[in-house]
């Protein structure tokens, strides 16, 4: 719907995974929708960077085939997936672990019978906790009350798991899902992943990860996203660019990172936001051969992985493309330090490895400490709105639902007001 003089139905600020999801839900709902993108190109932390033939992800990031709102909004075929082997490779002092659903990957359950750190019993409490999260509604878990909330670390341990087993398993692996290595998250937030990588397969698309936003953007209305449209504040009327331009509208979403949403919309309260930093070094040939992420218990980095096992297209031909994540920013010394243990881990001589890249996210994922609210509203007051995955979890899904969620908020208040 066009209003009269020019008055935009919604102006919505960023054009990440949830700005662009929340546009085409009002999209489709009849309203007159703009999308204003500081960057030059739609995304959000969801981009890919092509450096001298390279794919180059902005950070490691990958696609659940398990999430409701992939499902609903993208077509996977047309994004020609490609599929992680199922599980991690665990490097541990004691030689290699993998780490798997065994319903899934029954050749990984004689290497894990085998594994010092990991006995029957542990065995017996992964095989409950797992069918729990698999086979129970999602909502067994949504609706558990924030207050009786633990930590993933007390979670396990109630589970049955023993220590050992969490530290050489648990602990490597999902310190690169939730970017911390003290197990500090949310139980409630850790059974919704776990319940989404067992129903579902870990991919990259073949031309990087950028084009799954690439993809939303494109189901929208002709000129609908502005790049290059910095958003200075909102007016009383709508929103004022850094050009000095002022675009009136009738509601505006903010669904901008962390910084952007304290700066147009200081009352909202924010999550402390995890730092990661990705290390690209190419190599003559792949030091695995297998489309497997690769864990240590030493955590000397969160993963790695040779992305050109998994989808040979993100490097020319006749080069291996290794992508491994760190905690925090990068530093002095730091890619020497993660040179030498991927030596160790591929158990290969890396001198002759190249440094492609450097990327570090800044704001890669909201802290999610027991007690975090799955899913909030958006509204901030009269014609005011947010969305991110700060205002659900920090994932795509979380991301995706958080716009849904803001476009319904939004119809229905338009409704209301006309």
């Amino acid at each position: 719907m066009i209003t009269a003089k020019g008055v935009r139905d919604v102006v919505v600020v960023g054009a990440g995974l949830a700005g662009l999801a929340c546009a085409s839900d009002l999209a489709e709902a009849g309203l007159d929708v703009c999308v204003l993108e500081a960057g030059d190109e739609v995304g959000g932390r969801m981009r890919t960077d092509r450096i001298d033939g390279f794919v180059v992800d902005r950070g490691f990031q990958v696609c659940n085939t398990s999430y409701p709102q992939v499902r609903r909004r993208l077509d996977l075929k047309g994004l020609r997936l490609r599929p992680f082997t199922p599980g991690v490779l665990v490097h541990s002092p004691s030689g290699p672990v993998r780490f798997a659903d065994p319903t899934r990957a029954p050749r990984t359950l004689p290497g894990l019978l085998r594994s010092e750190s990991v006995g029957l019993r542990d065995l017996a409490a992964l095989s409950a906790l797992s069918a729990r999260d698999l086979l129970l509604p999602a909502r067994t878990i949504t609706r558990r009350s924030p207050r009786g909330d633990t930590t993933v670390r007390t979670a396990l341990a109630h589970a049955g798991l023993s220590e050992e087993c969490v530290e050489t398993l648990f602990r490597p692996f999902l310190s690169g899902v939730f970017l911390e290595d003290g197990l500090e998250t949310s139980a409630r937030v850790f059974h919704l992943v776990w319940r989404s990588m067992l129903r579902g397969t870990l991919c990259l698309p073949t031309h990087g990860v950028g084009r799954v936003p690439r993809t939303l953007a494109a189901t929208l209305p002709d000129r609908s996203v502005r790049r290059d449209t910095p958003v200075a504040g909102l007016s009383d009327n709508g929103v004022l660019t850094t050009s000095g331009a002022e675009i009136p509208a009738r509601a505006v979403v903010v669904a901008t990172g962390p910084g952007a949403v304290r700066g147009l919309l200081p009352e909202v309260p924010v999550p402390a936001y995890r730092v990661v930093t990705t290390y690209h070094h190419v190599a003559p040939r792949s030091p695995l051969g297998e489309p497997v992420l690769l864990v240590d218990t030493a955590r000397r980095f969160l993963n790695t992985c040779v992305l050109t096992d998994v989808v040979p297209e993100y490097a020319p031909a006749g080069h291996a493309l290794v992508a491994t994540s760190v905690l925090g920013t990068d530093r002095r010394d730091r890619e020497k330090q993660v040179r030498q243990a991927l030596a160790d881990v591929y158990r290969t001589d890396v001198t002759a490895w190249d440094l492609l890249a450097v990327r570090t996210v800044t704001d890669a994922l909201p802290s999610m400490p027991p007690g975090h609210t799955l899913s909030r509203t958006s509204r901030v007051g009269p014609g005011r709105y947010v969305c991110g995955d700060h205002r659900a979890t920090g994932s795509v899904q979380g991301a995706l639902a958080s716009g849904a969620r803001a476009a319904r908020e939004v119809v229905v208040d338009l409704a209301a007001r006309a």
